[in-house]
C-alpha cells in the first residue's frame, strides 16, 4: 500500500492528527453513489412539506440521477459538478431549475459533510450557481384588484381581497378556517396550508417555511366585505373553511379556480393575460413596503423566511403590523373616494411596473 515504510508514517501521523481534530472521514464510508444517499437524503431529511419531497425527487429523478447519481461520493469534484451543471444548461434546462437542482446537490452533500462526516468539504462550490432571476412579475394596481374582486363570483370576493390586503399564499388563503379569523376580521392567523400533492390530491401541511406561521391584522378597509363573506357563505363550525367551491363545498383546487371559477378568463378579459393568483400576494406585498416600516416587520408580514433571511428574521411587534394594515386601507379609502371619478393616485401601485416577485 504504501511505498515505504516512512510514507505509512507520514500517513498514520496525519491520519491521527484528523482524528484527534475531528475531521477524519473514513474512505469506505465514501463509496457510496451520490443517488443512493440522495435518496436516503431525502426519505430522511425531517420537516420537509410534501410539495416539497415531490419537488426534490424530480429534480434527483430528471436531472441528477441520470448524469451523476453513480459517481461515488468520495470522487466528486467541483469540475464534476460545474460540468454537469454546465451541461445541463447546454441541454436546454433552464437557469431556474438548474438552480434548484444544483441547492438540492449542495443541501445533500452538506449533509455528507457536517453531519456524516463522510466528506471533508462539500465540492458544490461553483460560484452563482444557486441563484436564479426569474422573470419580473406585473404589479396590480388597488383599482385592478377590486375589479378582479367585481368580475369573480362573489362567494371568491373575499378571497382575492385578503390575498391581496394581507399577502397570504395559495395554500395559506384556502386552508383559512373559521376559527382562524376575528369575528370582526380585524385578524387572521394563518397556521396550516393545503397543499396538492400528485397522486394523493390536496392535503394539510405547515405553512411554506417557518415565519409562515403568524397572526396578522387586516386593513380596516376591507373588514366589512370579509365579515360579510363570513355570513354569506361560511359555516358555523369553527373547523368550516372560509372558502370552498361553489358545486360541492370542498376545498378549493388550483386547477378547478383557474378553469370552473373563471380565473383564466377573467384576467384575459381585463388584459392581464398569464397573471397568476400570487401575483395579488406580490402586489400586497409591494405596497406593504411603501408604509415605511422596516425590513424584518415586512418579512414578518410575508411570512418570508429562506436560509439567508432566517439569520436576521425577528417577529414584527403587533405596533409595527397595525401601522402596514393601517397603510393599506388607506390606499383603498383613496381609491374609492377615486372612484368617483379621476385620477390615478401614484400611491396605488404603480401600474405597468414591473418587480421582481418574492
Amino acid at each position: 500500500m504504501f511505498d515505504s515504510k516512512r510514507a505509512a508514517e507520514r500517513w498514520l501521523s496525519l491520519t491521527e492528527t484528523q482524528i484527534m481534530k475531528g475531521e477524519w472521514t473514513d474512505p469506505e464510508r465514501a463509496k457510496v453513489p451520490l443517488g443512493h444517499y440522495a435518496e436516503q437524503w431525502i426519505t430522511q431529511r425531517p420537516g420537509l412539506r410534501p410539495r416539497t419531497v415531490e419537488l426534490y425527487r424530480w429534480l434527483l429523478r430528471k436531472h441528477i440521477e441520470p448524469y451523476i447519481g453513480g459517481v461515488e461520493l468520495g470522487k466528486l469534484s467541483t469540475a464534476i459538478v460545474r460540468q454537469w451543471r454546465s451541461d445541463r444548461l447546454a441541454a436546454g434546462v433552464s437557469e431556474s431549475v438548474t438552480a434548484k437542482a444544483y441547492r438540492l446537490l449542495r443541501g445533500v452533500l452538506s449533509t455528507a459533510v457536517d453531519e456524516d462526516k463522510i466528506l471533508p468539504r462539500n465540492p458544490c462550490r461553483v460560484r452563482g450557481a444557486d441563484r436564479e432571476h426569474p422573470d419580473a412579475r406585473p404589479v396590480l394596481t388597488v383599482a385592478q384588484v377590486f375589479e378582479l374582486a367585481d368580475r369573480l363570483p362573489n362567494r371568491f370576493r373575499a378571497l382575492v381581497l385578503l390575498a391581496a390586503f394581507t399577502s397570504l399564499r395559495w395554500g395559506e388563503v384556502t386552508a383559512l378556517r373559521r376559527c382562524d379569523i376575528g369575528e370582526d376580521a380585524s385578524w387572521i392567523r394563518i397556521s396550516q396550508a393545503l397543499v396538492e400533492v400528485p397522486g394523493r390530491g390536496l392535503i394539510v401541511g405547515p405553512p411554506k417555511s417557518r415565519a409562515g406561521v403568524r397572526e396578522l391584522i387586516v386593513p380596516a378597509a376591507i373588514r366589512p366585505e370579509v365579515v360579510k363573506h363570513l355570513t354569506t357563505y361560511v359555516k358555523p363550525d369553527q373547523l368550516a373553511l372560509l372558502f370552498t367551491g361553489e358545486r360541492n363545498g370542498n376545498a378549493l383546487r388550483r386547477p378547478n379556480f383557474n378553469q370552473r371559477v373563471r380565473w383564466t378568463k377573467v384576467v384575459a378579459d381585463m388584459g392581464l393575460k398569464g397573471l397568476h393568483f400570487h401575483d395579488l400576494r406580490h402586489a400586497g406585498n409591494i405596497w406593504a413596503s411603501k408604509a415605511g416600516t422596516s425590513t424584518k416587520d415586512l418579512m414578518a408580514r410575508m411570512g418570508h423566511d429562506d436560509v439567508r433571511a432566517a439569520l436576521i428574521y425577528q417577529r414584527a411587534t403587533s405596533e409595527a403590523d397595525e401601522r402596514i394594515a393601517d397603510r393599506l386601507s388607506d390606499l383603498v379609502d383613496k381609491h374609492r373616494k377615486r372612484s368617483k371619478p379621476e385620477d390615478e393616485d401614484p400611491d396605488d401601485g404603480a401600474s405597468g411596473v414591473l418587480v421582481p416577485t418574492t
